[in-house]
């Protein structure tokens, strides 16, 4: 039976959104494999991690039956990839076997019956929807998420921190070192709610979300939350446990601030960086009126020093950093300038962009 025919790229593009989340290795084989169900003209593809499941729609089947298989999504993509872009493809099915065939080449592909493949559950009601534009919200994951932690033990921490408050839509990470808040403003009034989304969940949104005015529409529930979005409907479980409060850790009320050119700032710590160890990323800044100075050293006694010229008139701080919590920020952030304020040289630094109460990173002083 034949399930699709159509051109190379029309076809790949479906396979690339379902494939991201799908793993090499895996408990279970048959999720190594993405499920096909054709439906007349309407075919869906749906990749599962047990944890994470996308489902992709596109209207490429051949002839009007109903079916479905689930074949390697890997080989199946490489296939596809390998493939002369110009030219159709077809896709059948036949005695347990996926064959895909443009021009003169053919391949035939192992497939597990698509009943015995175990998708997730979508809940039956949600708390509460928001509906954003994608670039919004884009813009909001990608203004906190290298904050997340990565395998960190404490579970709650490997994820983002989502929050509806009022009219406002706070986007939080933090790995016990930085944290990163960031939020945007939504047509609709929520009353508050909290829930930590997977780290690979965002990290999966980041690639699948475009910088579009489109709308996604984000539906959540006790344990799980729903993203549908152009032909996409990604449905991904919640971590469980309660996330530190953030409203305690960024600072308030620090009276030695300053304003500086971000890409000057990077250049200079990228420098500086430079004389750091991979064992201990450490840089020493000097804050004094009118000028920072940037410092590092290493186990060989090799030295980097820089000095900025800054509008400064406040105390003389002395203060070290993980030169990568830095690095990080100044590179995600798009702005000319950033704000740095300081208590002491035992207190965590506020970075901020000046004029604009919608992003703060927090990052706690090191000792060199």
């Amino acid at each position: 039976m034949q399930l699709v025919k159509s051109t190379r790229d029309t076809l790949l593009r479906p396979l690339q959104i379902v494939s991201g989340i799908v793993e090499r290795r895996h408990t279970m084989p048959i999720l190594a494999n993405i499920l096909i169900r054709k439906n007349g003209e309407s075919v869906s593809f749906l990749s599962t991690d047990t944890e994470v499941q996308i489902t992709t729609l596109a209207n490429i089947g051949s002839g009007p039956e109903e079916t479905g298989t689930t074949v390697a999504a890997r080989k199946l993509l490489d296939i596809l990839r390998a493939l002369p872009e110009s030219g159709d493809v077809t896709m059948t099915l036949l005695n347990k076997r996926l064959t895909v065939q443009s021009g003169k080449s053919r391949f035939a592909l192992q497939t597990l019956a698509a009943e015995e493949f175990p998708t997730v559950s979508v809940a039956d009601s949600y708390n509460a929807t928001v509906t954003l534009p994608q670039k919004t919200l884009k813009h909001l994951f990608n203004m906190v998420h290298f904050a997340m932690a990565q395998q960190d033990i404490r579970y709650y921490l490997n994820g983002l921190l989502l929050v509806l408050d009022g009219n406002n839509v706070i986007a939080v990470a933090t790995d016990g070192h930085r944290l990163a808040f960031a939020q945007v403003t939504a047509e609709q009034t929520f009353e508050r709610q909290e829930v930590i989304i997977p780290r690979k969940t965002i990290l999966e949104l980041q690639r699948l979300l475009e910088e579009s005015d489109d709308e996604v529409r984000l539906d959540i529930a006790a344990s799980q939350v729903k993203l549908t979005f152009a032909d996409i409907e990604l449905v991904s479980k919640l971590v469980e446990g309660k996330f530190p409060d953030y409203t305690r850790v960024i600072p308030k009320g620090y009276k030695n601030d300053f304003t500086i050119s971000r890409e000057e700032l990077l250049r200079s710590l990228q420098r500086a960086a430079i004389m750091t160890s991979d064992k201990f990323k450490g840089v020493r800044c000097m804050i004094a009126p009118g000028s920072m100075k940037i410092s590092s050293t290493n186990a060989d006694q090799e030295e980097a020093v820089e000095e900025l010229e800054i509008d400064y008139g406040g105390d003389t701080i002395d203060i070290g950093f993980n030169v990568t919590y830095l690095l990080d920020v100044l590179n995600n952030l798009k702005c000319d300038q950033v704000n740095i304020s300081l208590g002491d040289s035992n207190s965590s630094a506020l970075m901020s962009i000046p004029e604009n109460g919608d992003f703060k990173y927090v990052v706690m002083p090191m000792r060199i």
